[in-house]
């Protein structure tokens, strides 16, 4: 079971995010089938006044900017490629059966999302 946590900003700006993940979670099937394993509400909290938020806040940053991998065009950032590197070597590597075809394909704790939308909303554009 997992849970998203975001840093609060503006009530307004929390409210946008909750409608945006209720839809998600309700209207697609993928999102269902996720909120399975994810709590389909995000939590916030003050990054400023929770520890474990700092430290992951510095941990994406880390990678963020000491990591590039493949469609990543932007430069790294020499000071901190080393921290990012040994976070990057903390990640999550495992395997999963694909539905379709039911080959082992490698699952990531990291990944490089370029494009938030749905497959089907990309292709429209």
């Amino acid at each position: 079971m997992g849970i998203v946590v975001f840093d609060e900003l503006e009530k307004a700006q929390c409210r946008i995010l909750i409608g945006q993940m209720e839809r998600y979670f309700a209207t697609t099937g993928r999102g269902y089938i996720r909120s399975a394993r994810i709590i389909p509400e995000p939590f916030f909290v003050h990054s400023d006044l929770t520890t474990a938020i700092q430290l992951a806040d510095i941990i994406a940053y880390s990678i963020n900017w000491g990591v590039r991998l493949n469609r990543m065009t932007k430069p790294v950032r020499p000071d901190m490629e080393e921290f990012g590197q040994y976070a990057f070597d903390l990640r999550y590597i495992g395997r999963r059966q694909d539905e379709e075809d039911g080959q082992i394909r490698p699952i990531c704790g990291i990944t490089y999302i370029d494009d938030l939308r749905l497959r089907s909303e990309r292709n429209q554009s």
